[in-house]
């Protein structure tokens, strides 16, 4: 029907309504009574035509679509009719100086009635259209009776190629218990998943509460890992609203939901001072963390982002992409390595960036202890030439991407990230460059990380190998470690050490049976395996010494540490003496001057 006919089939049924509701009143109360010949009656009658219609013109009743209408489409219909009432009990006023009371509230009911009637019959119609079929849908259990679940549930009722039947609901809203939303009762809390589960038959569980955090999330997601069926999450509503997707475009649980804490928030307006129409050179771009860093910084609009890197390959894709999304910052790729003194120096003459971040460095600990040479002259030396290049040239920010393996290490790879800091911290002390470090926990999704290998052994059908049962470490997202960089180069200066409060630390044994469960399978299908401890691995990782913790935060979410630098002069022999051997006396002293086995002698 099209919208001409549909118009005036409505203008039609209203008009017989509205004509024939005023005598049906009036008959109502006087049934002796000949009303047709009561000429008041008959001048309300044509004067609540004219007005209905004219109301129904500015309320737009001839112009929705009643067959998804809700509360807010019958109050428009009590608007309309409530303001023609009026006007025909104003015009019975002014002609008889009375108005019959009764006969026009009788009328405003049965208009609503009615009208109302004839527009509900098309969202029952439809309604009754929407369950034909239900043999084949997915039978799901909604979490949140809240605005997202109601969104939810009323979107896959009538959606128009259903494909999932939302059967229950569960809240942990006491006062919400077996109450009905959308026709669907509220059977229980969260931690009756389980069983109601079992009861009504459930084939996917779908939390809708957008405005869950990660650790609401974990908790729910604990509940619902008990029935290893497919947990999914509505999207936020404001990606809803904005149209980005659709209330029915289910994300799966991502295993960073499950960190059991929420993202640090940034100082965007700090941030953007220190990034918008800037030069901004990244080491180590085209690295999980580096290109991430770049991504980032893109959306802050800088003048020129310069994007160095010693992988032809990966400097290639990360500056590909960048393209696709640039508004106007010239994106300069640049193929050089960190150790190369001289053409770090040539860079940075030539572009004087405002901000450097250096992320480029050798971060993996098995493989460093068998190149511990290669650890030294990476992230020591060439992070001694970046640093060096910027206070040369006065870089305003410098800021070093370091680990929380740089912490009591026993390994060459946290050492050596160590005395990096200890070189950044040494320039900072007499220096135009604000100078500082960052210390990540391990990155979910970085290269050579845990997860995508686990993701690897999983599709391959296990085993999942874990070193140890009780190992833990702490993680993050690569965007979130990404953000805590940004906000670095706004709060420090002075060779500060910030750490990200990355809550407690997860076991890795845990995080394996989580990704196994997201991905479907059931541990008696995905065997886990222990492997036993690699070369200089810990058991657990710190944040932080004890001699360097501050309980106060310096921003919500991060920490700054107060880690002691070595002298300068030490610093500059020791450096000497590795510079040309890595001996297993010289790979010794650097641990040992890594976990500040000379504070007393030597550092300041």
């Amino acid at each position: 029907m099209n919208y001409r006919m549909r118009y005036m089939l409505f203008f039609i049924i209203d008009s017989c309504i509205v004509l024939s509701a005023i005598y049906m009143s009036y008959w109502l109360l006087h049934p002796t009574i000949n009303g047709y010949s009561d000429k008041v009656i008959l001048i309300s009658a044509v004067t609540l035509l004219v007005s209905h219609h004219i109301a129904a013109y500015f309320f737009h009743l001839y112009d929705r679509i009643w067959s998804v209408a809700s509360v807010r489409e019958l109050l428009t219909i009590t608007y309309a009719v409530t303001i023609s009432i009026v006007t025909a009990s104003c015009i019975q006023y002014i002609i008889k100086n009375d108005v019959y009371f009764r006969v026009m509230v009788i009328t405003w009911m049965l208009h609503i009635i009615m009208i109302g009637g004839s527009r509900f019959l098309l969202r029952v119609l439809n309604d009754r259209e929407s369950f034909r079929n239900t043999a084949n849908l997915k039978r799901v259990l909604i979490v949140g009776a809240g605005q997202g679940g109601t969104m939810l549930a009323k979107n896959l009722l009538h959606a128009p190629n259903p494909d999932r039947l939302p059967i229950i609901f569960v809240d942990d809203d006491q006062s919400k218990q077996q109450l009905k939303v959308m026709n669907l009762t509220v059977a229980g809390t969260t931690k009756n998943i389980p069983k109601l589960v079992a009861n009504y038959g459930i084939d996917e569980i779908i939390i809708a509460i957008p405005s869950l955090g990660r650790i609401g999330i974990q908790s729910i997601y604990k509940d619902c890992a008990k029935t290893n069926l497919p947990v999914k999450v509505m999207p936020s509503i404001e990606d809803v609203m904005t149209g980005k997707v659709a209330v029915n475009e289910m994300k799966e649980v991502q295993i960073e939901d499950l960190l059991g804490r929420d993202e640090v928030k940034l100082d965007m307006i700090a941030i953007s001072n220190k990034l918008t129409d800037k030069v901004i050179l990244v080491t180590g771009a085209g690295g999980s963390i580096g290109s991430e860093i770049c991504r980032q910084v893109m959306s802050f609009q800088p003048k020129k982002l310069i994007l160095l890197g010693h992988g032809e390959n990966s400097i290639y894709t990360i500056h590909m992409e960048l393209l696709q999304r640039s508004t106007g910052t010239e994106l300069i790729p640049i193929i050089a390595d960190i150790q190369d003194r001289d053409r770090i120096f040539e860079v940075v003459e030539q572009y004087q960036p405002d901000v450097i971040y250096h992320a480029a460095a050798h971060k993996h600990v098995p493989l460093m202890e068998y190149n511990p040479h290669e650890a030294v002259k990476n992230n020591i030396f060439g992070t001694k030439n970046v640093a060096e290049a910027a206070h040369e040239f006065d870089v305003k920010n410098f800021v070093m991407i370091s680990t929380d393996k740089a912490v009591n290490p026993p390994n060459v790879m946290g050492a050596t990230k160590r005395i990096a800091e200890m070189v950044v911290q040494n320039l900072a002390r007499n220096s135009k460059t604000k100078f500082a470090a960052v210390r990540f926990g391990n990155v979910l999704g970085s290269r050579g990380s845990v997860i995508p290998l686990f993701k690897k052994q999983i599709v391959a059908g296990g085993p999942v190998t874990v070193t140890h049962p009780d190992m833990t470490r702490y993680f993050m997202t690569i965007p979130e470690a990404s953000r805590l960089v940004l906000q670095a180069g706004t709060l420090g200066g002075n060779g500060e050490i910030f750490v990200l409060d990355m809550g407690e630390p997860v076991k890795i044994v845990d995080l394996a049976r989580n990704l196994i469960q997201l991905s479907g399978f059931k541990e008696d299908e995905i065997k886990i395996e222990f492997s036993g401890l690699r070369p200089g691995e810990k058991m657990y990782e710190e944040l932080l010494n004890k001699e360097e913790i501050q309980k106060e935060h310096v921003f919500p979410g991060i920490h700054i540490g107060l880690a002691l630098p070595l002298s300068s002069y030490y610093l500059n022999n020791f450096l000497e003496e590795i510079a040309f051997s890595m001996d297993e006396r010289t790979k010794k002293k650097l641990i040992e001057i890594a976990n500040n086995k000379f504070i007393k002698e030597y550092h300041i």
